[in-house]
């Protein structure tokens, strides 16, 4: 069914989205010197103020357009049109994009979709699958068309610049097929184009061949994007809740005005940055307690990491700090990264994102009780095993001098994965202040570009194949014989 719903449905018991414990911070958890200690937290009071008075000054001038994103009515009248079509029609849904055309989408479809949706037959899935192509390895995405009826299956192509080599390749290869196998002029039934509303090839595509098409919000870079129509447009299609979503992700928002000390997304940025400059620990490890959040921590790695990375301030000065995001799953990787954490190098803060309440209740039979190995775990469930594993460990890691902080959500619901991902976006451009860079700009990843396209031959880039040669060709002096 098309929902219907147009106000926010969050009810008053979800009231609380998300909470942050940061006790294994400090140092009374952690020891003198190793986790923060109240001056520590009043410096941090001071700095949030400062960020705060800028984050408000740019957020008036319009400058940070991604934090309107959850209050914008045409995305989702647009989305659910899409929806009604999609569920009658199609069996796939297929997103061609990389990055943030492709990140946020499989985040929130791995959380809110059943993990084994995909998999269902389709009268009991009720809505189409998802299928992200976001790599170009040929045996891949090989694999990828072998399993589409193209009959029955919707491409969403999204590439703001319509210039994203991967995503472009893989979008021209699939209009091939559908012009070969079902005609050029089916191709508008099973094609949405997601670009930039007025420039690039894409758009110009997109206007001559008069295909479907939404606009990739001006200002709204990838990584920011998720609650656009790059994000709310293909998890529409598959049966997402996204008037719940949006609620969660607009509160989110209200929440983030609020003063520091009672703003989730500030004392989040204000705690990492603090951990960094402070305590030299510039490595942020992301680790959900939750299969369906897993995708979570691959999202929040584009996020951080593109928004941090940066080498100079805004003011032409390096930048000595950055905190490299990095994932982890619990319980899963307590058995293969845990050691590491608990005893290698002190340069990282572990980041648990839990769930108070799964929506299934799994309980372990109370069996075996004559072998007191396993007998302790009769009578108990899976879920309070997955919640005293993160407990247990962010113990464990503080009475060894190691630091965390949990994020937690009540439930994974629609509201509360809209006011997480939210809350970290916000927390981004806040830590982009603290650390006086641009949070929303990403210049260390276009030489490599520059290269690809050189080495395929683009019009215009014929000195980046040549350097890339020269530099090759130096190399070969220093490879040992």
């Amino acid at each position: 069914m098309t929902e219907k719903r147009t106000k926010p449905p969050v009810k008053e018991e979800t009231d609380e989205f998300l909470t942050l414990d940061y006790n294994c911070l400090t140092s009374e958890a952690l020891g003198a010197g190793k986790g923060l200690g109240p001056e520590d937290l009043a410096e941090m009071k001071a700095t949030l103020a400062a960020a705060y008075k800028d984050i408000e000054a740019r957020y008036r001038k319009g400058l940070l357009p991604f934090m309107d994103l959850p209050r914008d009515p045409d995305t989702p009248k647009a989305a659910r049109k899409l929806a009604e079509m999609g569920r009658k029609r199609f069996e796939t849904v297929v997103v061609l994009g990389i990055g943030g055309s492709a990140l946020g989408a499989a985040a929130v479809f791995n959380a809110l979709r059943p993990l084994n949706h995909n998999d269902l037959p389709p009268a009991k899935r009720g809505w189409p699958r998802l299928v992200v192509c976001d790599n170009v390895d040929p045996e891949g995405f090989a694999s990828i068309l072998d399993g589409l009826d193209l009959k029955n299956t919707f491409f969403n192509v999204i590439s703001k610049s319509g210039a994203t080599a991967e995503t472009m390749a893989q979008f021209m290869i699939v209009f091939d097929q559908l012009q070969r196998t079902l005609g050029r002029s089916a191709i508008k039934e099973h094609l949405l184009i997601t670009t930039d509303p007025e420039g690039g090839v894409l758009r110009k595509i997109a206007d001559s061949g008069d295909y479907a098409s939404l606009p990739v919000p001006k200002g709204v870079g990838g990584r920011f994007s998720v609650l656009s129509s790059v994000g709310i447009a293909p998890l529409a299609m598959v049966g997402v809740n996204i008037t719940d979503l949006l609620a969660g992700a607009a509160r989110a928002q209200e929440d983030a005005r609020k003063p520091p000390a009672a703003n989730k997304a500030y004392l989040f940025a204000g705690l990492n940055h603090l951990m960094t400059t402070a305590k030299g620990r510039n490595i942020l490890v992301m680790m959900p307690y939750a299969d369906s959040l897993a995708r979570t921590a691959d999202w929040f790695g584009q996020l951080w990491n593109e928004s941090l990375g940066k080498a100079s301030r805004l003011d032409g000065t390096p930048n000595p700090w950055a905190q490299t995001a990095v994932k982890a799953l619990g319980a899963t990787d307590q058995h293969s990264q845990l050691q590491m954490y608990m005893e290698g190098t002190e340069e990282k803060t572990i980041c648990f994102l839990g769930v108070d309440g799964f929506r299934h209740q799994v309980n372990i039979p109370s069996i075996f009780r004559d072998h007191e190995e396993l007998a302790y775990l009769g009578g108990h469930s899976l879920g309070e095993l997955l919640s005293f594993e993160r407990q247990g460990t962010a113990r464990a890691l503080a009475e060894n001098g190691r630091p965390s902080l949990t994020l937690s959500i009540p439930k994974i619901s629609a509201a509360t994965v809209g006011y997480l991902l939210q809350t970290l976006e916000v927390a981004a451009v806040v830590s982009g202040s603290l650390y006086g860079i641009d949070p929303l700009d990403q210049p260390g990843v276009e030489l490599g570009k520059q290269f690809t396209y050189g080495l395929m031959g683009r019009q215009g880039f014929a000195s980046f194949k040549e350097r890339y040669a020269k530099g090759l060709s130096a190399k070969k002096k220093f490879i040992l014989r």
